[in-house]
């Protein structure tokens, strides 16, 4: 039996092998009544940022502090990440400025499979995160920066992480480094990492094996499935290529979407149309690559005209997506267990939207080519509606105002449900996940929809999302809740 098959039969169990869905919801229940966790927001120290006037005082700063060297906000260890300034400019005048991570280092984003009782499961862990709005959350195996599993915190190595470390002695299910959300970070990327063992491991009260299905069951639930686990999930590769004989026919009947499984397995219409698709996206893309002329330049915050630093909060002088809180953080279980940090908060919800639609018996989606200032390569493939909460009306192009017309009437949706962003970095940060029937809207018809729109089925999309830095972190987070 071919891995595929195995993953696609996990993905087929929502009852579970190991647990049963009642169990894993009490384990979550129970993680959650019986750690420790404390998160406080409080202002920035004086001492540290000089923020009410004063200068930093480098004999009494603490860990986190304001560099006035190159205006950046780092800690000692120089480790995990800064905030900086970053502008972009259009003949000399400003035109966009806002405060941005910086964290080049990759970290790793892991989950151990092991087959058990004839069943592929997934080691998933309840992992707290200082700005998760309910505490636990289903990560992946390891959720780690490379400060981290260097200990540049002091603490301990995470749990798991030697598996990861030795990957090359496993069979490998996924392995890609992949974009973080451009309009927070800048080029920040990840080691999205699967990787398959046929050993007895320990499972940590932390951790517990769970099906393919049963994950996405817990998608089905507000801020269950943490944003990394969807990530890595959305990065396995579905190609019939990779079915053994037989399998592919045996696969077809664990789809109801039977359209779905078309655009996964489907072979190409006329054994050209795939690849003609493929070769236009790439040649659309490498057009924004070449001719792209945006000037950006990083700059130390206090530069940041239309910002202000404050020692409660640094903040737009006018309605803007996030802005910077410091918090105290308690949490059990952690390498590190109290410490303190610098938090992006939220503004409102962020809204992610596709359409979806049955052509040729074959389902498609609704994409769209997107620059976002952090973005590693100056564009990604991002899901059609990607609306900001401070996003005017009057600034919605046709699709993005269809979508909001179709979300008030309550029509077409398929999925509707809020998940929440990374909290390690993002304090109590939502989005809100929708996949729409396109039905018969006129502006969603080819020739009618906007510049750098396209209809994708998911075998292309499949495709694209081999290779690094194609489709940005909210369409692959869309696509992992199907």
């Amino acid at each position: 039996m071919s891995l595929l098959y195995d993953i696609l039969e996990s993905w087929h169990d929502t009852e579970g092998s190991v647990s049963t869905m009642e169990e894993i919801f009490e384990w979550i229940d129970y993680r959650t009544r019986n750690l420790t966790v404390r998160i406080d927001k409080v202002p920035f120290p004086e001492a540290s940022f000089g923020f009410g006037g004063g200068q930093t005082d480098a004999s009494q700063r603490g860990f986190w502090f304001y560099d006035e060297a190159d205006g950046y906000i780092r800690n000692r260890n120089n480790s995990f990440f800064q905030l900086a300034g970053y502008q972009e400019l259009e003949e000399g005048r400003i035109v966009l400025e806002q405060p941005v991570i910086l964290q080049l280092e990759i970290g790793y984003l892991g989950i151990i499979c092991r087959k058990i009782n004839g069943v592929l499961n997934f080691l998933m862990q309840a992992k707290i995160e200082p700005g998760n709005v309910n505490s636990i959350q289903i990560s992946p195996t390891i959720q780690a920066t490379k400060s981290n599993f260097t200990r540049k915190h002091g603490g301990a190595a995470p749990a798991y992480l030697e598996y990861f470390e030795r990957s090359h002695e496993y069979p490998i299910i996924v392995d890609q480094v992949q974009s973080e959300q451009s309009s927070r970070f800048y080029q920040k990327r990840n080691r999205n990492i699967m990787i398959l063992v046929d050993e007895e491991i320990e499972v940590l009260p932390s951790h517990k094996w769970m099906t393919l299905g049963q994950i996405k069951e817990l998608m089905k639930h507000d801020n269950i499935v943490n944003m990394d686990t969807r990530t890595v999930l959305s990065g396995i590769s579905y190609s019939r290529d990779l079915l053994e004989e037989g399998e592919l026919e045996k696969a077809e009947k664990l789809f109801t979407d039977k359209a779905l499984f078309r655009s996964m397995f489907g072979p190409e219409p006329d054994g050209t149309g795939g690849d003609r698709l493929l070769h236009r996206l790439f040649n659309r893309i490498n057009d924004h690559k070449m001719f792209t002329e945006t000037e950006c330049r990083l700059v130390p915050l206090r530069d940041l005209q239309s910002w202000t630093c404050t020692p409660q909060e640094i903040a737009c002088r006018t309605p803007y997506d996030f802005k910077i809180i410091y918090c105290n953080i308690e949490i059990e279980g952690r390498e590190v267990r109290k410490w303190e940090q610098p938090l992006v908060e939220a503004c409102g919800m962020l809204l992610l939207a596709v359409f979806t639609r049955v052509r040729e018996g074959e389902r498609q989606f609704l994409v769209r080519i997107r620059h976002e200032i952090g973005c590693f390569d100056t564009v990604e493939l991002s899901p059609a509606v990607q609306l900001e909460p401070t996003n005017p009306a009057w600034n919605r192009n046709a699709v993005e105002q269809l979508c909001i017309d179709r979300l008030e009437r309550g029509e077409g949706i398929l999925k509707d449900v809020i998940l929440s962003e990374e909290g390690g970095r993002f304090y109590h940060e939502q989005n809100r996940n929708v996949i729409l029937e396109a039905g018969d809207a006129e502006i969603l018809e080819e020739g009618q929809l906007p510049e750098d729109y396209y209809w994708v089925d998911y075998r292309t999309l499949c495709r694209m999302v081999q290779f690094n830095n194609y489709l940005n972190i909210q369409l692959r987070n869309l696509l992992s809740i199907l």
